[in-house]
Protein backbone atom coordinates (compact mmCIF):
# COMPACT_ATOMS: atom_id res chain seq x y z
CA UNK A 1 0.00 0.00 0.00
CA UNK A 2 2.51 2.76 1.02
CA UNK A 3 4.80 1.75 -2.48
CA UNK A 4 1.53 2.23 -4.38
CA UNK A 5 1.20 6.12 -2.59
CA UNK A 6 4.66 6.52 -3.14
CA UNK A 7 4.53 5.56 -6.67
CA UNK A 8 1.92 7.79 -7.58
CA UNK A 9 3.27 10.84 -5.47
CA UNK A 10 6.43 10.27 -7.44
CA UNK A 11 4.45 10.44 -10.74
CA UNK A 12 2.34 13.41 -10.13
CA UNK A 13 5.58 15.09 -8.84
CA UNK A 14 7.10 14.16 -12.25
CA UNK A 15 3.99 15.59 -14.52
CA UNK A 16 3.86 18.57 -12.54
CA UNK A 17 7.66 19.56 -13.14
CA UNK A 18 7.11 18.76 -16.99
CA UNK A 19 4.21 21.24 -16.82
CA UNK A 20 5.71 23.81 -15.14
CA UNK A 21 9.45 23.79 -16.91
CA UNK A 22 7.80 23.61 -20.29
CA UNK A 23 5.80 26.68 -19.56
CA UNK A 24 9.39 28.37 -18.71
CA UNK A 25 11.59 27.51 -21.34
CA UNK A 26 11.00 30.70 -23.12
CA UNK A 27 9.04 33.51 -24.60
CA UNK A 28 8.14 31.71 -27.64
CA UNK A 29 9.16 31.77 -31.09
CA UNK A 30 11.53 34.76 -32.28
CA UNK A 31 9.57 37.51 -33.89
CA UNK A 32 11.23 38.83 -37.55
CA UNK A 33 11.15 42.31 -38.44
CA UNK A 34 10.91 43.43 -41.87
CA UNK A 35 12.31 47.03 -42.17
CA UNK A 36 9.86 49.13 -44.15
CA UNK A 37 11.34 52.13 -45.80
CA UNK A 38 11.58 55.32 -43.11
CA UNK A 39 12.23 52.89 -40.09
CA UNK A 40 15.14 53.64 -37.60
CA UNK A 41 16.08 51.19 -34.55
CA UNK A 42 14.36 53.86 -32.64
CA UNK A 43 11.13 53.97 -34.42
CA UNK A 44 10.70 50.36 -33.74
CA UNK A 45 11.97 49.97 -30.40
CA UNK A 46 9.56 52.88 -29.38
CA UNK A 47 6.58 50.44 -31.04
CA UNK A 48 8.20 47.19 -29.87
CA UNK A 49 9.29 48.11 -26.14
CA UNK A 50 7.78 50.10 -23.33
CA UNK A 51 9.49 53.39 -21.91
CA UNK A 52 12.79 53.87 -22.88
CA UNK A 53 13.32 53.59 -26.75
CA UNK A 54 17.11 52.76 -25.86
CA UNK A 55 17.01 50.02 -24.23
CA UNK A 56 15.39 48.45 -27.08
CA UNK A 57 17.94 49.58 -29.42
CA UNK A 58 20.57 48.26 -27.77
CA UNK A 59 18.40 44.44 -27.50
CA UNK A 60 17.94 44.95 -31.55
CA UNK A 61 21.71 45.90 -31.64
CA UNK A 62 22.89 43.21 -29.66
CA UNK A 63 20.43 40.92 -30.98
CA UNK A 64 21.22 41.07 -34.64
CA UNK A 65 24.68 41.56 -34.33
CA UNK A 66 24.84 45.28 -35.67
CA UNK A 67 27.81 47.88 -35.43
CA UNK A 68 25.99 50.63 -35.80
CA UNK A 69 22.27 52.05 -36.32
CA UNK A 70 22.38 51.63 -40.03
CA UNK A 71 20.08 49.39 -41.42
CA UNK A 72 18.03 49.37 -44.67
CA UNK A 73 14.81 48.63 -46.29
CA UNK A 74 13.57 44.56 -46.39
CA UNK A 75 16.39 43.66 -43.87
CA UNK A 76 15.32 41.16 -41.37
CA UNK A 77 15.60 41.77 -37.92
CA UNK A 78 14.97 39.47 -35.00
CA UNK A 79 13.50 41.15 -32.52
CA UNK A 80 14.06 39.97 -28.99
CA UNK A 81 11.77 39.46 -25.82
CA UNK A 82 11.14 42.63 -23.82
Amino acid sequence: MFGRILLIALVATFLAWTVLTRAVDGAGPAQVYIVKPGDTLWSIAATRYAGDPREGVWKLQQRNHLAGTTISPGQRLVVPAS
